[in-house]
């Protein structure tokens, strides 16, 4: 049985082993250190990180859980169908609390379940558009105004591929935030951030698309403070068979870092200069 946190990344060919997120991150930041989880729905974060969040809080890092969507369309039964979203919510904040989220830094944005594609990019509010800030609405609106408002250092959200259409369009429309947040661009967001934050993936119903780079593994205890968090979704009937793949993995959770490559052209150029071959000579 595993009775001690240990922490396992993967960098290129090195392969570093520890006792601590400090002691195994590429870019620990110490006192300034700070996660936010992105969570599409409000279970997502718990199912994929649930661990994590337990170990940040450990080292002292504060977390901050950014749920997006209203949850309006998870309903199960009919008697629900008006106040699941409400439900939903209260679910959200017994679950991440239980992990020693404060609910301070849980945030219910509210985007309308299954309709996200409506609501990419940034526009002019109107009075009943949802997620009105500073007179704009849009995931990428609501998305730059929270990064510069809680400034973390690291940001996880579930991995590209997934087969969620919302999983899907929430990581196109918060990796494009990171570096709206770090710009000059609307500045009625908030200052901008001084750094972009650190990019990683956690897989929720779909693998990663490439390997993951970081393994966590813990005491039970820690799994089944994780699985007593996820229950609070009592709602959400059909999130069994996840619950089930949560016990049946163990106290361990994988992390994958994102590494943004910008183009330089200068990367190149030696792809198309003549090549000086060697002679062979017999």
């Amino acid at each position: 049985m595993q009775e001690k946190i240990e922490f396992v990344r993967l960098v290129g060919n090195e392969r570093r082993i520890g006792s601590k997120l400090a002691e195994v991150s590429r870019h620990w930041q110490g006192s300034k250190e700070c996660h936010l989880m992105i969570s599409p729905h409000d279970d997502d974060a718990v199912l994929g990180a649930g661990l994590l969040i337990q170990l940040a809080e450990r080292e002292n890092v504060p977390v901050y859980i950014l749920i997006v969507t209203d949850g309006s369309m998870g309903y199960c039964s009919l008697d629900e169908k008006d106040s699941i979203a409400e439900i939903r919510r209260n679910e959200s904040y017994e679950c991440y609390q239980s992990l020693g989220v404060p609910k301070e830094n849980i945030i219910w944005l509210g985007f309308p379940d299954c309709q996200l594609s409506n609501h990419r990019g940034r526009h002019a509010s109107n009075p009943d558009d949802p997620v009105q800030i500073s007179g704009f609405t849009g995931l990428q609106n609501a998305f730059t105004h929270h990064l510069r408002n809680i400034k973390p250092t690291q940001c996880f959200l579930p991995t590209w591929n997934d087969l969620h259409p919302d999983h899907r369009i929430i990581y196109d429309e918060f990796l494009i935030s990171l570096f709206h947040a770090a710009g000059n661009i609307w500045p009625e967001l908030g200052e901008p951030l001084s750094n972009v934050p650190y990019v990683n993936t956690y897989a929720v119903y779909c693998d990663f698309a490439e390997p993951p780079t970081l393994r966590m593994r813990t005491p039970m205890s820690y799994l089944e403070n994780k699985l007593k968090a996820i229950t609070a979704f009592r709602s959400q009937k059909q999130i069994s068979s996840l619950i089930e793949n949560v016990r049946h993995c163990g106290p361990e959770e994988y992390i994958r870092a994102i590494d943004f490559k910008l183009y330089h052209p200068a990367s190149y150029r030696n792809l198309f200069e003549e090549q000086t071959g060697i002679r062979m000579v017999r």
